[in-house]
């Protein structure tokens, strides 16, 4: 036996020895591989069972005793499994002992205080677990081992144990705990940190904190003529005494004897100017401190489930199955990304012993969530590219002459998506980009190029928008660009259909698009209904994606096939929410304005400033230029204090406004009523347009120069964004002013980061931060399994690190076929629930 291999033997049997005290070696167990590495790669040893041997036991102290055994047992195990040789002269004393049976849940009724731990009881046989929620898969194998077997026990009944009969069970799934599985993965929602204890003469009001202390003397009264009870003990030790009160608890007054020894955690409260603690958490001072002095994981509850027992169940479940998890994360995955293993991250995300510990567990369940989105959107991409598209070859002279149509000339970020496109289209697999560009960057333009490319080619295109104004407005801009110049579109080949179109109409939109004759369709949802048939769709956009369900853009995917697909978005997606929701997509950004584009000049007003925004729209109007006002409430709200735009709509024409032509614009008018009022607008019938935010996405009118929004504290960033681009679309100095519900909201962080900042992408990082990431996914996470209840969307060196450990091990081996990586492939399908999600 090499020297390497019998150093580790000696030791673990002397760890043995010591009851898993980890002393075995002054300063630690881990302390061997100070020199151990160097040995056992001088006597020839696998780099992989070198490496399994020192990741375990770099975390060996941070486990329990139980934890210990088991963790040996598995490292002496794979050992065995590389070096027959060992195990001749192994006898039973040398090698580490299997974890004991585990400690069983208290037998006392749900809500009371816990009682010592009873032997095991399994009472029924492990039932089928539910298929409500997926989760990782897991092995019965020690920890490292590479198997597919899922412990039948975890998908137990939580009946199995001893005090949780079929009431309580029932009780519990009301937290969605089914199973001893769903035990593991029931994380805190919160911790308090009740780890540092103070004498009594050292505390403060407001504070939370432990004590330990002797009781001095126990009372119980009732109190509010008998309708209440309280229970009052006085602690001390030797440095000052506290009272602790319990309300409605009158058992607690015979559980306390004088000269009895407990540790209680609280917060300090003061009555009559002294130092109090009223319903803490208490505890003998003899049995474990698991629900005080320590950071203590406090869980969601439901009726009828008290804090400390539902936490004494978990810390049995927890203590025993944790340490026999298998980690389905590949060894070489999980050193790269420096992060724990899973059985320590389990243990340390329920019952850690230091914020450090704490921070490293979340760190490792966060990094799963996001690796796993990666590996998913990594296969989409796959998927996606692994079927042929037909070919568009696009000649330089032709597209020059296109171009050169234009009334305008393309700016570089423009011609980089033409380019990137034109790419796309000649690769032979279906295009699948995500056209990112900020209000006002001409995003229109290069799709009305990319419709061009097919419609020379006489195939089909279809545009899709998420609203009858925006697909009139592509239609008419569409029109105008396709038909211009020599080699363009003759109009009737460009039609429109949405909800408000004539039936007769409709019917002719349908024959014309099945014949062929109709090259390009602009509407609405109408154009996924089932009569819409295509002759050959090849190009598919969707303006807005985030606005659109996974049915419904899988529905225009079908009109066609492997077609090539552009989905657009004003709204900029922040880089961390690019990579990780985004990944399966190719992205052309554009962030560049048109030439003569100028910043919009935003303000901050209080609403006693109102007057100055309406003498400012006054001077536009008087100099020939328009403006909008914005309401977040169509009509007036019992429960919201805001302006609303109907009656404000009433005021400001009959007192305001009243030489000037003022118009309406919301969601609950009719189709045709919005087209009218949209149309006068743009005919500078109106001189204002009060609306809501169905003017929020793709509105141009470029003789608009004021936007003035009303409650402007309710909108997101990136609602704000989108609202202040309706204006600044002309060539004249445009203006956006702002003005929240009341005096104290001028300050909020939204409105000042507005008034700094023009660029869309800054606001979009600042709103990701602020409101999360659902202003920018809309309904795309339907497809994403579990969803993420570790990892933050917001935390971009976590997710980089999770892209770059996912595309390497998609490079070597996508299909996670090999033996190291079949556990992985069952945790990646868990977490999907079966699905490959939606590709745009």
């Amino acid at each position: 036996m090499q020297s390497s291999l019998e150093k580790l033997r000696k030791f673990f049997r002397l760890e043995a020895e010591n009851g898993y005290n980890d002393s075995a070696i002054i300063g630690g167990l881990a302390k061997m591989l100070d020199y151990w590495e160097s040995d056992a790669r001088n006597d020839g040893l696998k780099e992989e069972t070198i490496q399994a041997v020192a990741g375990r036991l770099r975390d060996y102290s941070r486990l329990s005793p139980e934890s210990r055994k088991v963790t040996l047992l598995g490292i002496w195990n794979r050992v065995k499994k590389e070096h027959p040789e060992v195990g001749d002269k192994e006898t039973n004393q040398t090698k580490p002992q299997p974890a004991s049976t585990p400690p069983e849940p208290p037998t006392q009724e749900v809500g009371s205080a816990p009682q010592p731990e009873s032997p095991p009881q399994q009472k029924d046989a492990p039932k089928p677990k539910p298929a409500h929620r997926p989760a990782p898969a897991r092995s019965e194998s020690t920890p490292g081992a590479q198997s597919s077997q899922i412990p039948v026990a975890l998908n137990a009944s939580l009946t199995v144990l001893q005090g949780v009969g079929p009431r309580n069970a029932k009780t519990l799934e009301q937290l969605g705990l089914y199973t001893l599985e769903d035990m593991l993965y029931n994380f805190p929602r919160r911790y308090d940190d009740y780890s540092q204890l103070k004498p009594i003469k050292s505390l403060w009001y407001g504070e939370v904190v432990t004590v330990i202390g002797t009781v001095q003397s126990v009372t119980g009264r009732p109190i509010r003529g008998g309708k209440s009870h309280i229970t009052e003990v006085v602690i001390g030790d030797g440095t000052g005494a506290l009272r602790l009160s319990w309300f409605n608890q009158p058992w607690l007054t015979n559980r306390f004897k004088q000269g009895l020894a407990i540790s209680v955690s609280g917060k300090i409260d003061q009555y009559l100017g002294r130092l109090v603690m009223n319903s803490p958490d208490w505890e003998l001072v003899e049995t474990e401190n698991l629900h005080t002095n320590r950071i203590v994981p406090i869980y969601p509850l439901t009726a009828k489930i008290t804090q400390k027992w539902l936490r004494t169940l978990m810390n049995q479940v927890i203590n025993y199955w944790a340490p026999k998890l298998t980690d389905h994360l590949p060894e070489s995955v999980r050193y790269a990304a420096k992060v724990p293993s899973l059985n320590t991250a389990i243990l340390n995300i329920h019952f850690p012993e230091t914020q450090d510990h704490l921070r490293l567990a979340r760190e490792r369940l966060a990094f799963d969530e996001i690796f796993f989105l990666q590996m998913g959107v990594l296969r989409q991409k796959r998927d996606w590219q692994s079927v042929t598209a037909r070919i568009f070859d696009v000649p330089d002279e032709w597209l020059k002459s296109r171009t050169d149509a234009l009334p305008f000339t393309l700016t570089s970020v423009q011609q980089k998506a033409v380019s990137d496109i034109v790419m796309d289209f000649g690769s032979g697999r279906p295009m699948n980009r995500l056209l990112q560009g900020d209000v006002g960057s001409g995003k229109t333009v290069v799709a009305a190029m990319a419709v061009e490319v097919i419609a020379h080619a006489n195939a089909q295109s279809a545009v899709m928008a998420p609203t009858s104004i925006l697909a009139e407005q592509h239609y008419r801009s569409l029109s105008q660009m396709l038909t211009n110049g020599e080699g363009g579109l003759s109009a009737e080949k460009i039609r429109l259909l949405i909800g408000d179109t004539p039936e007769a109409e409709k019917e002719e939109i349908r024959t014309g698009l099945a014949d062929g004759s109709i090259k390009v369709v602009v509407g609405t949802h109408a154009l996924i209904e089932g009569p819409v048939q295509f002759t050959d769709l090849q190009l598919a956009i969707v303006d807005e994606q985030h606005r659109f369900g996974v049915e419904q853009r899988s529905a225009l995917r079908e009109k066609g096939e492997n077609l090539h697909l552009l989905v657009m978005t004003a709204t900029p997606i922040p880089r961390s929410l690019a990579l990780t929701v985004h990944g399966d997509l190719d992205i052309s950004v554009m962030d560049e304005m048109p030439e003569g584009r100028q910043p919009i000049e935003t303000h901050v007003l209080k609403p006693r400033e109102r007057e100055r925004a309406y003498t400012m729209i006054r001077a536009q109007v008087l100099d020939g230029r328009q403006a909008f006002i914005i309401y977040p409430l169509v009509e007036e709200s019992e429960k919201i204090e805001a302006r609303a735009a109907v009656k404000e709509h009433e005021s400001l024409q009959a007192e305001v406004f009243r030489k000037l032509n003022v118009g309406l614009l919301h969601g609950r008018m009719k189709p045709a009523e919005k087209d009218e009022a949209m149309e006068k607008f743009r005919a500078k019938e109106y001189d204002i347009l009060v609306a809501t935010t169905v003017v929020e996405v793709g509105v141009d009118v470029p003789n608009a120069t004021v936007m003035l929004i009303e409650g402007a504290d309710r909108f997101g960033l990136a609602q704000l964004h989108q609202l202040r681009g309706r204006v600044g679309r002309g060539l004249e100095q445009s203006h956006c002013l702002l003005i929240p519900t009341n005096d104290d909201d001028t300050e909020n962080e939204r409105l000042l980061a507005m008034a700094e900042s023009n660029d869309g992408f800054v606001l979009a990082e600042r709103d990701l931060q602020q409101r999360g990431p659902g202003e920018f996914l809309g309904t795309r996470q339907s497809g994403y399994g579990s969803g993420l209840r570790m990892a933050s969307i917001t935390d971009l060196p976590l997710i980089e690190k999770a892209r770059e450990r996912a595309q390497a091990l998609f490079g070597e081996d996508a299909n996670l076929e090999k033996e190291e990586h079949k556990l992985l492939g069952e945790a990646l399908d868990r977490f999907w629930g079966g699905s490959k999600g939606d590709v745009s």
